[in-house]
């Protein structure tokens, strides 16, 4: 055949049709006669299989249900007993800290980050030694508190092992009037800056209850952890403007040093529809002595009664207690704003006060904290009320490996749950509900 007679448009397409009849025969042949078994199909990949029996300790790439991204994206591990921002909480009572027979005359609450100094420890608190207990705001008067932190000072005490105190007596006195906190200086904190020492607390200027906890951020200061303090007699964080979150109150003031300069934390009530909402902002200045700003996106944490933060790796992590959606939380945040839920837990301290070796460091990596001293409220009757200090500890540490810390399915006994009952107006409701 010349190349001409192959050129005939009449053999090129005789020519592509039996070529196209040739393909479609192996492709049939193909078919009717499969491989073995074994070699019939590529090993499936792993999208295509159930989720691996061993949990994978990083997150496998492969298709994962919401439920399981999270649980790669969001804690620090995938399993709770590895997660470093995870821990059970353990509690002692104090020693050494008398409370006048529990008769509510004598209340310690609020709790400071505990320090170390003169080879010892050292806590403030906020301390109400008043001849009756709190009588509401309607009852109050120059000798009657109105609340629990009503007609308080900041007292301190030191330990030589963290679990005896001794009352070493008032640090920061109310002030004569009209300076602020002349009626009350509670809920208190510590901040070591330059070798000085700065506690900065809550200033009433008014009874508790009047309306809220209307009360700026005052600070003293002093040379040695023991005093003398000196008030600086300014408000050094102010509440907000009217009709900000932050109008009534700035409750919790909590200073840490990160990225070379004073974060101060602190707790706001608002919205009160129908009860407060607490959330938790941040204010930040180069000088102890301010001025403070405030972060342009308070609140930064939505949920917590009280403030407890500490460096963490290179960034910051809280404790979330009690109200908000998120309570009952440990969060961490890289830059100290932006926090995200890193672990759930049970029984956490309330207005909790740890010990951080590194919370004026501005360290890059924080190591953690495995104790510290925190409250409870009501420790008798209400009409005896008053708050005690106690002593917990954790494992929310680089440094510990306590799986004791790390369990994460607690029981209790019958009586636990009991305790949680039905009030009478509940078991009422019941009742008038039954059909």
């Amino acid at each position: 055949m010349n190349d001409q007679t192959f050129s005939s448009p009449t053999l090129q397409r005789h020519f592509t049709d039996y070529l196209l009849w040739c393909y479609l025969t192996v492709i049939i042949l193909v078919a009717c006669n499969p491989e073995p078994q074994s070699e019939q199909k590529a090993a499936p990949s792993d999208g295509e299989r159930g989720f691996p029996f061993n949990l994978p300790k990083e997150k496998p790439d492969r298709a994962l249900s919401v439920a399981m991204a999270r649980n790669y994206n969001n804690y620090l591990a995938p399993r709770p007993e590895h997660n470093e921002l995870y821990s059970q909480f353990k509690y002692t009572e104090l020693q050494g800290l008398d409370y006048n027979n529990g008769d509510g005359t004598i209340s310690r609450r609020d709790p400071s980050k505990v320090i170390f100094a003169n080879e010892k420890y050292y806590v403030w608190y906020t301390h109400r030694e008043t001849p009756s207990p709190p009588q509401g705001v309607d009852q109050s008067n120059d000798t009657v508190p109105s609340t629990d932190w009503d007609l308080a000072e900041i007292w301190y005490a030191t330990s030589e092992d963290g679990f005896t105190w001794e009352e070493q007596g008032v640090a920061v006195l109310r002030p004569p009037k009209p300076n602020v906190g002349w009626r009350s200086v509670s809920t208190t904190d510590i901040l070591v800056w330059e070798g000085k020492y700065y506690l900065y607390y809550q200033g009433f200027m008014e009874a508790s209850g009047k309306r809220g906890d209307d009360c700026p951020v005052a600070v003293s200061y002093a040379d040695s952890p023991d005093g003398p303090w000196t008030p600086h007699n300014e408000i050094v964080i102010p509440n907000g403007a009217e009709g900000e979150w932050d109008q009534y109150s700035i409750h919790d003031p909590y200073p840490l040093v990160h990225q070379g300069k004073i974060y101060v934390y602190y707790k706001s009530d608002f919205d009160g529809d129908p009860r407060l909402v607490r959330m938790q902002g941040l204010a930040i200045a180069d000088n102890p002595l301010g001025p403070f700003e405030k972060h342009p996106l308070n609140p930064v944490i939505n949920s917590g009664h009280e403030t407890t933060l500490f460096p963490f790796k290179s960034g910051i992590a809280a404790l979330v207690s009690r109200d908000g959606n998120e309570h009952f939380t440990v969060q961490y945040a890289e830059d100290g704003v932006n926090f995200e839920i890193a672990s759930i837990t049970s029984l956490i301290p309330i207005a909790a006060g740890p010990y951080i070796p590194d919370a004026f460091t501005n360290t890059q990596n924080g190591r953690g904290i495995t104790w510290g001293i925190s409250h409870i409220t009501n420790a008798t009757t209400w009409e005896q009320s008053h708050s005690i200090l106690l002593r917990f500890d954790c494992d929310l540490s680089q440094d510990v490996d306590d799986p004791e810390m790390k369990r994460h399915s607690q029981y209790y006994k019958p009586d636990f749950y009991y305790q949680h009952g039905l009030t009478q107006r509940q078991r009422e409701r019941i009742m008038a509900d039954k059909k």
